[in-house]
């Protein structure tokens, strides 16, 4: 399916069935998400590849995903906070510059679904699981691992949001079109992402070696 869609360049990237929270306060985003209110239509939300997320021009990723707005709130001066949930992924065929937020003409770019092996799925469950506990331990932050879904698809898009990768490598994942090879790169990032929060935590809480010295 081929359609025209408004863009909204971040420094973040978006998955399918995720949500994301915005603070609305530039003029352009504004008349954007005014009309796609008014007309009950998705906004895209691309990885900025160049430039700057407010107040300037950027250039975007390729591939981004289509947000449906799901809760506004206005504010003073026609502000406003939302609340949007990511749905299909697309790619950018081309831009259109003649309005003053971008808009381009994109693609459905739909993952293609297939079997994996459940063994895969349980190691991918477990890396999240000590991913979370760690990172409630070294933040304080508490999470509910029975809420964690079974569906391989939405616990790998779950866990490309919820761990802490550069978003460059997050947009690694959001391009890959095979849900085997997502769910193998997602495992992947999680357990490296595991690896460096876990000398982060020692370098921040250094084991208790008693009253002698490393010398």
């Amino acid at each position: 399916m081929v359609y025209d869609l408004p863009l909204f360049p971040l420094n973040t990237v978006l998955f399918p069935g995720m949500p994301i929270s915005l603070h609305i306060f530039e003029e352009r985003y504004k008349l954007m998400i005014g009309e796609c209110v008014a007309k009950r239509r998705p906004f895209g939300v691309v990885l900025i590849k160049s430039g700057r997320e407010a107040n300037g021009p950027a250039e975007p990723q390729a591939v981004g995903c289509a947000a449906h707005i799901a809760q506004v709130q206005p504010l003073q001066d026609g502000r406003m906070n939302l609340i949007a949930i990511g749905h299909e992924r697309f790619y950018i065929h081309t831009f259109h510059h003649d309005k003053p937020y971008l808009l381009a003409t994109v693609e459905n770019l739909p993952l293609r679904r297939e079997e994996v092996a459940q063994p895969q799925v349980g190691q991918l469950r477990k890396m999240l699981v000590r991913y979370l506990e760690l990172l409630a331990a070294v933040g304080e932050v508490e999470f509910d691992m029975e809420k964690l879904p079974h569906d391989p698809l939405e616990l790998a898009y779950l866990t490309a949001t919820l761990v802490q990768a550069p978003p460059p490598q997050k947009q690694e994942l959001l391009v890959i079109n095979r849900e085997a090879e997502l769910v193998t790169a997602v495992y992947q990032t999680c357990r490296r992402e595991l690896a460096i929060l876990k000398s982060m935590a020692a370098a921040t809480h250094p084991p208790h070696i008693g009253p002698f010295s490393l010398n």
